[in-house]
Order: C-alpha cells, then sequence, then structure tokens
C-alpha cells in the first residue's frame, strides 16, 4: 500500500482501477448512493445496488450503464427498516466475497408525526442505523473473504450538532425530525468508528471507516435521466449556494475515496474540504464527540439487544 506521501494528489476525474473488486452500495438506486454506485462503476468494480424498490434498481443500472462503458452493475432487493429480511437478502447475493460496502441509505422525515418500523422502532433510527448494523453482520463472511475489504459509513454534517441521549435512542420523549435525524446519523458514524475498534482487536483483515457528504443538494446535482432531473431553473436558483455546498455527486466523493484510495485506512474519518462543506474529499480530524469511546460502547451493546445481534460475536 503506497502512503500518502508518495501518492499522487488524488483526483475525482481520475480514480484508481478497481477491476475485480466488488463493492456492496446501499441506496444505490438514488441520491448520493447513486453517484457513488456511478463512479465505482467508472473505476472497474463490479458494483451492487442495495435497493428497497427494483423499479428504481432496474432505472438505476441502466442509467449507469449508459454512461459507463462495460459496466458491471447488480442490484438487490434490501429493505434496511425489515431486520428479518436482512439475512435473506444477504444469501441472495450472487457473490464470493464483497471488497468493500458502503452504508448510505437512510430515509429523513421533515414533519411528525413520529413513525417505527415493522419491528418497533424509530424509523430514521431504526433505517439508518440498526439496518446497517444489522447487516454488517451477516455481510462479514463476505467482506471476510476478501483480502482487505472495506466498510464505509455514511454520515452527515447534520450530525456534528447533535450528541446521542442513549437514554432515549428511539426518541420516544424527544422527537423533532431534523435532530432525529442527525441523531442518527451520528449513530451510525460512533458504529463505523466502534467497528473498526473491534476488528482491530479481532485481527481482521477489515477495517471501517466514516464519511460525510457536507452540504449535497439536489438542485446542483447533474441530471440522471429516470434517476435524477435538474432544471434550469433549479440550478439558476441554487448558483448562489454553490458558494457553499454542492451537488450529490461530489458529496460522493468522501465515500469513494474512503473506498478507492491505497492509502485510506480504518478509523478515519472522509468529508469535504472545503468547510465541511464542499470541495474535493480529505481525511479530516475525528470530532471530539465521535472520539468518545464509552459512547460508541454504550451505543454498540444497545444495538446488539435491539437487533437481536450476538454481542458475543466477535466482528471479522
Amino acid at each position: 500500500m503506497s502512503s500518502a506521501s508518495s501518492a499522487p494528489p488524488w483526483n475525482v476525474e481520475r480514480l484508481p482501477r478497481a477491476d475485480g473488486s466488488t463493492f456492496l452500495v446501499t441506496g444505490g438506486n438514488a441520491g448520493i448512493g447513486y453517484f457513488v454506485a456511478e463512479q465505482l462503476s467508472e473505476a472497474g468494480a463490479t458494483v451492487v445496488l442495495g435497493s428497497r424498490n427494483p423499479a428504481k434498481a432496474e432505472a438505476a443500472t441502466a442509467s449507469i450503464r449508459a454512461r459507463v462503458a462495460g459496466a458491471r452493475v447488480l442490484s438487490v432487493r434490501l429493505d434496511l427498516a425489515d431486520l428479518g429480511s436482512l439475512r435473506t437478502a444477504v444469501k441472495s447475493l450472487e457473490v464470493e466475497r464483497l471488497d468493500a460496502v458502503i452504508h448510505n441509505a437512510g430515509v429523513a422525515l421533515d414533519d411528525p408525526p413520529r413513525r417505527e418500523t415493522d419491528d418497533g422502532h424509530e424509523l430514521m433510527f431504526g433505517t439508518n442505523h440498526l439496518g446497517h448494523f444489522a447487516l454488517t453482520h451477516w455481510l462479514m463472511p463476505l467482506l471476510s473473504a476478501a483480502p482487505a475489504a472495506r466498510v464505509v459509513t455514511m454520515g452527515s454534517f447534520a450530525a456534528k450538532s447533535e450528541r446521542l441521549d442513549l437514554d432515549d435512542l428511539q426518541s420516544w420523549h424527544d422527537f423533532r425530525p431534523k435532530r432525529t435525524y442527525g441523531r442518527s446519523k451520528l449513530a451510525q458514524m460512533h458504529f463505523g468508528l466502534e467497528l473498526d475498534r473491534r476488528l482491530r482487536a479481532a485481527g481482521s483483515t477489515v477495517t471501517s471507516a466514516v464519511a460525510h457528504p457536507g452540504g449535497a443538494l439536489d438542485s446542483l446535482t447533474p441530471s440522471r435521466p429516470s434517476v435524477h432531473v435538474s432544471t434550469t431553473g433549479a440550478r439558476l436558483s441554487a448558483a448562489p449556494a454553490a458558494l457553499l455546498v454542492q451537488g450529490k455527486h461530489a458529496g460522493a466523493w468522501p465515500a469513494v475515496r474512503a473506498v478507492l484510495d491505497p492509502a485510506a485506512q480504518g478509523g478515519q474519518l472522509w468529508g469535504p474540504r472545503v468547510f465541511g462543506l464542499r470541495g474535493k474529499p480529505r481525511n479530516e480530524p475525528i470530532w471530539s464527540h465521535l472520539a468518545d469511546t464509552s459512547v460508541a460502547a454504550r451505543l454498540w451493546d444497545a444495538s446488539c439487544e435491539l437487533t437481536g445481534v450476538d454481542p458475543g460475536a466477535v466482528p471479522g
């Protein structure tokens, strides 16, 4: 593996080749996940789109194939809000190994009321965090079968101003959609870093890192017919915002670098270079509240209890 000092500058337009690698992108049919999948396909990888909606996955697959010559794109039906379905979904993957999984899928509610998954968990926490927590458990044999697999968890800049309430993870007492969403993403980021600590302790070859897209707007995102259409009017009205934020194609860059950069390591946080909101991807310092390992350990134990994952199971 090349050292950071000897590696050439990272070029988002000229990615390292990933021929022979297989990557799973949850929520790869739309938004940032779509562009993660498209960019990894451009690098030559086989990309599996995890999606709740087969029709949307088919549209995303067609879009990638239309833009990337020889793209190898598969899809799997994946509903992170249904914990009982995840083991079956992983079994349906027709791959011998996974070189990376990008935990990108998520749900955000704009307004009350509080909603729950079929398992009885608050919808955003249950989907964004608990679903990925359980999915990682079932994926571990495929990740361990690769020489040096990576787990990349997509957090959010919104998590930077939030703190977990470990006594109210399900937002029973304090449900405010934006706060609950930010906390669900913070839980994901704590998980990604705690996972790496546990993988290192177990001597695993799998590593885990976290990323966030900064500020990523639909109106600054290039069109992909049948997946996303950006009108001229929307682009013009959003032009002033481009000084501070970016489109979802650029929001994908930190996660893509965390997957492909030979110098990337477990336990790192990747985000946009300019104020954490826009620009080329960089390895940024871990936020101070994300460095609290006691919070992460308590969240891990609670997540095991809520998902039914065996707390004695050692990752990797």
